[in-house]
């Protein structure tokens, strides 16, 4: 089964990108989601963060913007975070697989926002970068609820700069030439991949001496 990781610094169009495989018909492993559903109430990730960061729960849920404010700015927690969650990620990614596999899937796209900084890239055959011009992302990330300069700026310096991105990609796709040219990139990575993931998928099941 081929491995795509699907990556692009915040504002450049990765969530739509990642809609348009899954319109495709290509599973879509959605690394926010998961954290997301780990947040919420039930979620693993709930007592111990509430531990680690004491009153960022409320209504048996995290509640994202307050542990934010605790992270974002001071590396010694952030780690503290990274520890309790990538473990838990790993199980959802993990279960992810297993069942795309089972279901017989030739290809799935791991959607993953820090696939480069956290070096997931090692784990991909194929890793296909969504990107923007500055400006473009600049104005689309400060028109979000709740996003001020600085914390825009916050976020961009714990990113790996798209133009390394872009160097380090197998693929791009380009996000601020409309949904059509964007969607038209996608059709022709899939296509172009297919090949590949059929041949690796034939390599996995073929019988060894």
């Amino acid at each position: 089964m081929l491995l795509v990781g699907l990556t692009g610094s915040i504002g450049m169009g990765k969530s739509e990108t990642a809609r348009m495989f899954r319109t495709l018909g290509i599973p879509v492993y959605d690394a926010d989601a998961a954290v997301h559903a780990l947040y919420d109430v039930g979620g693993k990730a709930v007592a111990p963060i509430e531990a680690a960061f004491p009153g960022v729960a409320r209504d048996g849920r995290i509640d994202r913007g307050e542990l934010g404010k605790r992270v974002l700015t001071d590396p010694a927690a952030l780690k503290r975070l990274e520890a309790i969650i990538h473990p838990l990620v790993g199980e959802a990614q993990l279960a992810f697989l297993q069942n795309a596999e089972a279901s017989g899937a030739k290809m799935v796209v791991l959607d993953i926002p820090l696939l480069f900084e956290t070096g997931g890239e090692t784990r991909v055959d194929v890793v296909v970068v969504v990107s923007a011009p500055a400006d473009v992302q600049r104005e689309r990330v400060l028109a979000r609820e709740g996003m001020t300069p600085e914390k825009f700026d916050a976020i961009l310096a714990k990113q790996t700069p798209d133009s390394q991105k872009r160097e380090r990609a197998d693929f791009v796709v380009e996000t601020d030439k409309g949904l059509d040219h964007a969607a038209a990139q996608v059709a022709a990575i899939v296509k172009a991949l297919d090949g590949r993931a059929g041949e690796k998928w034939a390599a996995r099941r073929a019988p060894h001496d």
